[in-house]
């Protein structure tokens, strides 16, 4: 299987998401790492962060909107890092619409899955990231910077399930 091309976005190329420049200022970054279809970075957003601590009830209201975000084709934006994000990710993938899965590392070297390559293929996923090399660096700073990302990404909604001190809970 060859390695997947990375694109790499500057604030002057068309694709480029003007959102992070209008909101983050000075503190935005000055490039993005894509793999897929950049023209997914145009479209309307709906931010999707789960706590990995859940009650059993968010869990099930959070497969309930996963579906009824596919059936809707909204783009939805996550990192997809949780155990009930990425069993979102999952009913996504078997849907039409298109995803932007933000990770908290660097595409370099990257190892996709059948079901995400087949959904980059289809020109319905974007991989992106704000780090060019893999750093070995503290989880939690990569996970705060991805997050940051994604809500300045995204439309002004977004749904959050959480429980107790969980990084994705102060973004709410």
């Amino acid at each position: 299987m060859k390695a997947p091309e990375i694109l790499t976005l500057t604030p002057s190329r068309t694709h480029w998401p003007r959102p992070l420049d209008d909101r983050l200022t000075a503190a935005a970054p000055v490039q993005l790492w894509i793999i897929g279809n950049p023209e997914i970075l145009g479209k309307h957003k709906i931010g999707l962060f789960c706590s990995a601590r859940c009650p059993e009830d968010a869990i099930v209201n959070a497969h309930i909107a996963a579906r009824k975000l596919c059936e809707e084709e909204a783009t939805v934006v996550s990192g997809f890092h949780s155990p009930v994000e990425k069993e979102c990710l999952g009913i996504l993938l078997e849907g039409k619409q298109p995803i932007i899965i933000c990770l908290a590392r660097a595409l370099v070297k990257i190892r996709l899955p059948t079901e995400w390559q087949s959904a980059i293929d289809g020109d319905r996923l974007l991989l992106l990231s704000r780090f060019e090399k893999s750093r070995r660096a503290d989880k939690e700073r990569l996970a705060a910077e991805t997050n940051s990302l994604l809500l300045y990404l995204m439309r002004p909604s977004s749904f959050t399930l959480s429980q107790g001190a969980a990084s994705s809970e102060s973004l709410a």
